[in-house]
């Protein structure tokens, strides 16, 4: 599986061709020179990384505090640190860079201006992130264009996973700590499920429902190797839920592949909806797991398009009849080779 490209190097890379290209439109020619284009360019750079870390912070774990906060307030905060951030950076690297002192005049009539369009320029950047965190970026490129005004047929692989055994851990634990479990959970995962090129469409309950482009690239395998991602995750982290639940989620999960129908519906409240024999599929094929005692089933129709790693065991389970539908499918197991 290629590896995804760092976003902080593409940062870098953007912020360091903004800088090239704001001192090429903007200041005097007789100032055009090789060191001056190389300082704009890194002093841009380091404008762009100050705002970036100040945005991975805000999404990491760390700051979960500040999601319990209301979305105006964290917004607030979260503009005004990247906007300081922002500021501070502009500021130390007009002295590293051109070893020169900021001018009393300047900070007094200029630099809140700055500080100003920062905060504003910040607002407006979390402001788009929370939108196409709420959404999908993918979704919401997707709505912009109106690629789904009409019913379009496209070819997917879905994956339905689920907390295994949620409603005795709701009896035991209660609900609001099972939801925070499910929080928890869901946020740990979105990571592996990105990593391995998965979409999440949907949260429903205890259960996420992600989604992959059926193409040439699946061959790959990648919908298996997210799921055992995701595995790994959450045994990398099982002594922070012992600690925090007093247990590790366990988790089911179901792959099939085939064609679904894509829509947008509502009027007050538009989202995209899958539709067609292919979700059913692949709901009914996860419900299967608890009868057949595995933590992951596939159909044959997705392993007719993908091609395993060789650390891959793909074990025969027949035809399974599953509820609610007609025909059987044909059924596998797939686990990790020891």
């Amino acid at each position: 599986m290629r590896r995804a490209i760092n976003p902080t190097i593409v940062l870098a890379v953007i912020g360091f061709l903004s800088g090239l290209g704001y001192r090429f439109l903007f200041d005097l020619p007789i100032e055009s020179s090789v060191p001056n284009y190389l300082r704009s360019g890194l002093h841009a750079m380091g404008i762009t990384l100050a705002g970036w870390g100040v945005h991975r912070y805000f999404t990491s774990r760390r700051s979960a505090w500040v999601s319990r906060w209301p979305l105006l307030a964290d917004l607030a905060l979260r503009s005004a640190t990247m906007a300081i951030a922002v500021a501070v950076a502009i500021l130390a690297l007009q002295v590293v860079l051109y070893g020169e002192w900021i001018e009393a005049h300047w900070l007094i009539n200029e630099f809140p201006w700055v500080v100003t369009l920062s905060f504003f320029s910040s607002l407006l950047v979390v402001t788009v992130f929370e939108l196409t965190r709420l959404v999908g970026s993918r979704v919401l490129f997707n709505v912009a264009l109106g690629r789904y005004r009409h019913p379009v047929r496209e070819e997917r692989v879905l994956m339905f996973l689920d907390l295994a055994g949620s409603t005795s851990l709701a009896e035991a634990m209660g609900e609001l700590r099972v939801q925070s479990l499910l929080t928890r959970f869901f946020f740990d995962i979105d990571a592996a499920i990105v990593a391995h090129g998965g979409e999440v469409h949907a949260y429903v309950g205890d259960e996420v429902i992600v989604t992959w482009r059926l193409d040439e690239r699946s061959s790959g395998a990648k919908c298996i190797d997210c799921f055992f991602a995701i595995e790994d995750t959450v045994a990398e982290k099982a002594d922070s839920y012992r600690q925090e639940f007093g247990m590790v989620p366990g988790f089911r999960a179901s792959l099939h592949a085939g064609p679904v129908v894509i829509s947008e519906c509502g009027s007050s409240r538009r989202q995209l909806a899958y539709f067609g024999d292919t979700v059913n599929v692949t709901a009914r094929l996860q419900e299967y797991c608890k009868e057949a005692g595995r933590n992951l089933l596939v159909s044959a129709d997705l392993l007719g398009h993908i091609r395993p790693n060789s650390d891959i065991l793909v074990e025969p389970l027949g035809h399974a009849q599953l509820r609610g539908r007609a025909a059987a499918i044909e059924v596998f197991a797939v686990q990790r080779r020891a």
